[in-house]
């Protein structure tokens, strides 16, 4: 890939070099012609057939310039397609040839488990393999940036199994079902901060968690964009709460809550028949004379949830109201998820007059939604990821409202779990064989410092 694009900007650099030539020649010619005109033609005219003269120069030279680029895009782009095709043919014939599963030491690349929960220590350093339309209809809210990246430069759905994932999924398997617990086991933690260094797997960590929880028929609540509560759409001062509604997040988290867990929304019960006070619609302003909205005897959340899908004043009632209920299922086992979670600690992109000429920054706690979901002072599962793809500076490590031993720092990839990876680049030829070596993989494993998508970069880079 790298010959190709030096090729191609070599011959760019080429091309572009001869057509300057021939611009520069006309233009010679032309001032030629021009020096020995009639006399009769008058400063005035002269300068602006110069005028027209460097116009013409510079448009001519803008539009080959365009041309170059276009024409150099459009080779690369067709190059890049025939190689990614073959690629895939290449692989597809690798399918049939189990011998080439093999990951460092000559141990099995995948795991033969086929499923989430049933995965032990000796799993790790393994990958696991995963089908396009289990993960759609398990992950319905989306899948992380970090894990669409994994799949689409090794071509095939599977993630490597690794010990801190294993440890924490045991955590909650542990308050669940109490026997698995001992005296000597460790610490059991409701409330989960997972932080660590960039690019450490904290995002994937926390959609392969709520996989499983979903697997093991658990309510689980996952926002893989928790940035989104606190940036776009519309915002409002609600003068009920004091706080600041966002509509149109709200009724976006309840579209995604129920795609997932509708059946298990039927057949719970609203515990709270107060009424759902009403703010601002987006865009639509106040209904007249009507500030809340009743909640029948007998309605179940999926209700609820339906109601704030349907009447978009009550969305961020039904939100704030939502997570009141939660905490009162007792039925099943409910799991709150959110990724991007330090944007919450944060100021929000929204800002509030103050004089004709200044505003002030609301921050994100001033919004009802993630006032109401950002709190882990309580005895609910709940599980937060910080992002640092979505930088909002260092927060100090006793954060508000925050367990003070809540917080987990993932690793990067260790010399053991960065040897399977480079195996299964490998095995995925993102890298061939006659370069591949431990040797290699190590000045890899190295210069990315165990940070999984440099690595990813880099091992095609092998020589």
């Amino acid at each position: 890939m790298l010959r190709l694009i030096s090729r191609a900007a070599a011959a760019a650099a080429a091309l572009s070099k001869q057509r300057n030539d021939t611009v520069l020649t006309s233009t010679s010619i032309l001032n030629h012609q021009f020096l020995y005109s009639t006399k009769t033609q008058t400063k005035s005219s002269k300068k602006k057939q110069d005028d027209n003269k460097k116009s013409s120069k510079s448009k001519s030279k803008s539009s080959d310039a365009n041309s170059l680029s276009a024409a150099a895009a459009q080779a690369d782009s067709a190059d890049d397609l025939e190689s990614v095709r073959a690629r895939a043919r290449r692989l597809a014939e690798d399918d049939r040839n189990p011998s080439l599963d093999v990951g460092p030491n000559h141990r099995p690349l995948f795991t033969k488990t086929t499923s989430l929960s049933l995965l032990t220590r000796k799993d790790a350093c393994t990958y696991f393999k995963f089908s396009e339309d289990e993960l759609n209809a398990m992950l319905t809210e989306g899948l992380p940036t970090g894990m669409l990246g994994e799949f689409k430069d090794s071509m095939r759905y599977a993630l490597l199994v690794r010990q801190s994932f294993l440890d924490i999924r045991d955590n909650f398997r542990r308050i669940v079902d109490p026997s698995l617990q001992s005296t000597n086991g460790p610490k059991i933690r409701k409330q989960i901060v997972l932080d660590g260094p960039l690019c450490c797997g904290k995002s994937i960590t926390l959609a392969m968690l709520v996989h499983w929880a979903r697997e093991e028929g658990w309510l689980v609540l996952y926002v893989p964009r928790g940035r989104e509560w606190t940036h776009g759409g519309y915002f409002y001062k609600n003068s009920q709460t004091g706080l600041w509604d966002t509509p149109l997040q709200a009724e976006n988290v309840l579209k995604d809550f129920i795609k997932y867990n509708e059946s298990h929304l039927r057949e719970l019960p609203c515990q709270i028949l107060d009424p759902i006070p009403l703010g601002e619609g987006a865009g639509v302003g106040l209904l007249k004379g009507v500030d809340s909205k009743e909640i029948s005897e007998g309605s179940t959340l999926f209700d609820l949830v339906q109601m704030g899908i349907n009447q978009i004043h009550a969305s961020v009632g039904v939100v704030v109201r939502l997570r009141k209920e939660l905490s009162l299922v007792k039925d099943i086992p409910v799991l709150i998820a959110i990724d991007q979670y330090n944007n919450w600690f944060t100021f929000s992109e929204y800002e509030e007059p103050v004089t004709i000429r200044s505003t002030r920054p609301v921050h994100a706690r001033e919004l009802a939604m993630v006032n109401a979901f950002r709190s882990m002072m309580h005895n609910d599962m709940m599980v937060g990821a910080f992002s640092h793809s979505t930088a909002v500076g260092k927060l100090r490590k006793d954060l508000p409202h925050v367990p003070v031993d809540a917080r987990i720092n993932l690793p990067r990839y260790s010399p053991d779990e960065a040897a399977t990876v480079c195996h299964y680049y490998l095995r995925q030829r993102l890298v061939s064989r006659e370069v591949f070596s431990e040797e290699n993989w190590k000045k890899v494993y190295y210069l990315a410092n165990g940070n999984g998508a440099e690595m990813r970069m880099l091992v095609p880079l092998m020589h």
